[in-house]
């Protein structure tokens, strides 16, 4: 049951931007309708195949019949956003073996997720001509799931350690014993050793050129052999030591003996070790199909190299290119402005969707005056929407490019008390690690108390978390304090200047309530955290110092809107609230849910509505992709090494981000601009004005009307 709104003194205004209001919406060209049936001949030797499969219900059209066809040698399938690739997978492995007789044992079919290669396995099942065994036959594994099942066979014992939150338990108790200054976080640890074996480097190989490069290698070894002694592995050594099998000349051998034809999906999305092993095995045959598109390359950050694409043909002389370019899924202007967007890049193979799905909506295009508007409106849409020509909240996606971008929608759909999913960041804004020893402050100045907000601000006053709080907890026992914090300034472990600290701060706390949130927060980054921040993690710091200053920007945004600190506690607290009701009632309900999610986790899902939020300068393209010396995490990904070649990488993969977001949506289609981010004035994305010359009409969100 949706809860009761929380009305906020806000005022709701919309800025149309300044360009021209008229133009019209790029359209994908209609694609031929011709299929199997008019295709292949009855006269054709496969006829037979085709035939079967059009009994299916399966109709091939000409670019997917000639991908299935192909035989011997290596292919390029240029597979655009949905366009069918899984069916043609499943069909050509099938073909192969019931038109060219090839055993399924001869087939390596390799995916990314287990999802995706148990769709590819059933649909194989399917196929006309195959039967169960061969079909069994047919290895359709992830890479990991080879890797694992190469070294089993080979004598490989070592367990698989590799849930999150114990990974995150090990490398704490690691840092605990070898970290000392309490410089470093294990998130951002254990994404700089998995970057690493990503690229195919081993842990004792890690640089140890300065004296930080030494530190963070003397913790890392630490959680290796921590492993080590209770033979353990995280998945990317699963494939560090299967690429390392293959060394052996003799056990290659048998494995490219085995497998005569490879099959590579998302091949956009191989990093340097996967790309590595795939080469490998495909020797000497070379009959190796990949599937693929390098518009849709935007994991660079992962590894993912866009010139595994842009560069087979010349690793593969003689390469049969297919371009897969027949969309059934989405509005032929909704694929007329993905494709308008995204050739406006130079490292890419031209090429473009052409439509045949069903028609859908014009797409639409706004400028709210802010994110906190913006949010408002789409709620309020989907409200509106939902019930409307079998409109189920499952349908319709919200997708947004940092998770600082999402707080307003969030917080939105929370209030209104529509359900949604969120993938991969904090269920609240306000409970981030990086925003809630801030709120605790906050907290801490109404309630000085509140034993939960207690261990959060001991981070900024250089406190060990645990054993602070233990000492506290031992001696509320003996004698409770109006502010428990004051403890600490008796307590032997710290020196004299962090027990004068710790009454500074307890002033400086109090001082808080009386402040307006927004200064109050501009207050503690001015005299403590900003500081705390750059002496904290260097990995953080170093890597992640724009989304560091994005979502703390973000978070003054959000105070801004209150006028007292306890209105915005209460709010942020209400918030929390809700969501673990939501939460607890989310088994109760039959599972359909707004989907809210960055574009990165998007990729390869489609809905019915889509909404793009904060298409606007400097959230996308984001704001350290536009800058002449892109950030560190930037440079990790790509395979260049001059600056200016890095900056303009940085940028197109920016773009492919907004096309991979325009190519989600189905039937209907909502691109947001707020004319101001973080109180400042922000222009609509470049790539709109490329895509349309000039920006499309704007319409200001007029007030929606909530179903009732």
């Amino acid at each position: 049951m949706a809860q009761p709104p929380i009305h906020l003194n806000v005022s709701i205004h919309s800025v149309p931007a300044k360009v021209p209001s008229s133009s019209p919406v790029p359209q994908a060209r209609p694609a031929s309708l011709s299929t199997s049936r008019e295709l292949v001949g009855a006269g054709d030797a496969d006829a037979f195949f085709f035939r079967e499969l059009e009994r299916m219900g399966i109709l091939l059209n000409a670019p997917q019949i000639d991908a299935v066809r192909h035989g011997d040698g290596p292919m390029l399938a240029l597979a655009g956003a949905g366009c069918g690739k899984t069916t043609v997978l499943a069909a050509r492995t099938a073909y192969l073996i019931a038109v060219r007789g090839i055993p399924g044992s001869r087939i390596l079919l390799v995916t990314f997720t287990s999802k995706a290669a148990k769709e590819i396995k059933e649909r194989i099942g399917r196929m006309p001509g195959i039967s169960a065994a061969a079909a069994r036959a047919v290895e359709a594994r992830t890479f990991h799931s080879f890797g694992l099942l190469l070294l089993r066979q080979h004598g490989y014992t070592e367990q698989i350690f590799g849930e999150f939150t114990a990974q995150h338990t090990i490398m704490k108790m690691i840092l605990r014993r070898l970290d000392h200054t309490g410089s470093y976080q294990p998130e951002t640890l254990m994404a700089a050793l998995s970057a690493w074996k990503m690229q195919g480097g081993w842990p004792a190989d890690l640089p140890e050129a300065t004296k930080e490069e030494s530190a963070v290698k003397r913790i890392l070894l630490g959680y290796e052999d921590w492993k080590a002694q209770r033979n353990q592995w995280d998945f990317d050594d699963i494939l560090l030591h299967a690429r390392k099998l293959l060394d052996n000349p003799a056990t290659l051998k048998r494995l490219q003996d085995r497998f005569h034809y490879l099959m590579v999906d998302e091949f956009q999305d191989t990093n340097a070790i996967q790309y590595d092993l795939v080469r490998r095995l495909a020797e000497p045959r070379h009959n190796l199909a990949v599937v693929g598109d390098d518009d849709q390359t935007i994991y660079s950050f992962n590894g993912a190299r866009q010139e595994s694409i842009l560069e087979f043909d010349r690793i593969y002389p003689g390469t049969k290119i297919v371009n897969l370019n027949i969309n059934y899924r989405s509005d032929s202007r909704i694929l007329g402005l993905g494709s308008a967007l995204v050739r406006h890049n130079r490292q890419r193979r031209p090429k473009e969707l052409l439509a045949a799905g069903a028609r859908g909506f014009k797409p639409a295009y706004l400028t709210p005056a802010t994110p906190d508007e913006e949010a408002r409106w789409v709620v309020q849409h989907i409200q509106e929407h939902v019930g409307r020509d079998g409109l189920d909240y499952g349908d319709i996606a919200i997708l947004h490019r940092t998770s600082d971008s999402s707080r307003a929608v969030l917080e939105q759909l929370l209030l209104c008390g529509i359900p949604f999913v969120q993938f991969g960041s904090a269920p609240v804004f306000y409970d981030q690690t990086l925003i809630k020893p801030l709120m605790d402050h906050l907290r801490l100045s109404l309630t000085p108390r509140r034993k939960e907000s207690l261990q959060s601000v001991l981070g900024p006053l250089y406190v060990p978390k645990e054993d602070g709080m233990a000492y506290i907890r031992q001696q509320e026992k003996l004698q409770a304090k109006k502010y428990p914090l004051i403890h600490l300034a008796r307590w032997v472990r710290l020196q004299p200047f962090q027990q004068e600290a710790v009454k500074e701060r307890i002033r400086f706390i109090k001082s808080l309530k009386s402040l307006k949130p927004a200064y109050a927060i501009q207050e503690m980054r001015r005299q403590f955290y900003d500081k705390y921040l750059q002496a904290g993690d260097p990995l953080i710091y170093t890597q992640y110092k724009e989304m560091v200053s994005d979502t703390l920007e973000e978070f003054e945004s959000a105070a801004g809107r209150f006028d007292t600190v306890e209105e915005f506690v209460a709010y942020a607290d209400e918030l929390t609230a809700r969501h673990e009701q939501m939460e607890a009632a989310r088994e109760e309900r039959n599972g359909s849910a707004v989907q809210l999610m960055t574009i990165h986790r998007a990729k390869g899902l489609e809905f019915r509505q889509v909404y793009w939020i904060g298409a606007s300068e400097g959230i996308l393209p984001h704001s350290s992709a536009l800058k002449k010396q892109p950030p560190a995490d930037i440079k990790a990904g790509q395979a260049l090494t001059d600056e200016q070649q890095l900056a303009a990488a940085a940028l197109e993969e920016e773009r492919r981000l907004a096309y991979v977001a325009v190519t989600r949506a189905k039937e209907r289609l909502y691109i947001s601009s707020p004319a101001y981010y973080h109180g400042k004035p922000s222009a609509p994305s470049r790539f709109l004005h490329e895509a349309f010359g000039i920006l499309p009409q704007q319409d200001s969100p007029k007030p929606v009307s909530p179903r009732r």
